[in-house]
């Protein structure tokens, strides 16, 4: 495996991206949800950036990189247009370094995702193809799609609530079991979700009395 797969806590933490093209918009996207606090460095950058800028979402920097640039920065993205900046970036940086178009020059590479409200799936073919990670990525998005954006904020709260609420252990378990399922998924998927999380509910109620 040439790459340790790990998801980051980047929220409040400081994220430098140099380059403000589009796939540069791309990853300031990401951060940004991430809840990184993002500093771009870039003389220009694309409309959707400049709009973020305006919400106070990342600061702008107009302006080409320079040494002291990544003071600070738990992650760094480089994506200029110059492959010997590229390089002083990745030699500067202290920590995470990503260099989108030649991944070899830094520590690390961005999978390709796919998000359904708390639920993300990454896929990465270490660098091998990027087009055929796309591939699965969209046939990963048809198999899980939005419809299960809702069940999956539902079972992140009912699974606190079981935690909170049935005390018995046994039970609590068998709970937590019973809430993934094919059986369940394929509910799901026919968009039955609403009496799906009813009678999930109901049970619920009957385990926790019990308890």
């Amino acid at each position: 495996m040439k790459y340790y797969p790990v998801f980051l806590d980047l929220h409040g933490k400081k994220a430098v991206v140099i380059g403000g093209g589009g796939v540069a918009e791309r990853k300031v996207r990401t951060l940004v949800k991430a809840g990184a606090l993002v500093k771009l460095i870039s003389p220009d950058i694309t409309n959707a950036l400049e709009k973020l800028k305006k919400r106070g979402l990342l600061i702008h920097i107009k302006r080409h990189y320079q040494k002291g640039d990544l003071k600070n920065a738990l992650i760094v993205i480089a994506g200029t247009s110059s492959v010997r900046i590229n390089q002083k970036i990745a030699q500067d940086a202290k920590h995470l370094i990503n260099v989108i178009d030649n991944p070899s020059e830094g520590n690390f590479i961005a999978p390709s995702l796919v998000k359904r409200g708390p639920l993300t799936i990454a896929i990465s073919s270490e660098g091998t193809s990027p087009a055929v990670a796309k591939l699965i990525r969209k046939e990963i998005e048809s198999i899980y799609g939005q419809e299960f954006i809702r069940y999956f904020e539902f079972l992140r709260t009912m699974r606190t609530k079981a935690l909170n609420e049935i005390k018995d252990n046994k039970e609590r378990k068998e709970f937590l079991k019973s809430l993934a399922s094919k059986k369940i998924f394929d509910t799901v998927r026919k968009k039955n979700t609403s009496s799906l999380m009813k009678q999930i509910r109901k049970e619920f109620f009957k385990r926790s009395t019990a308890s």
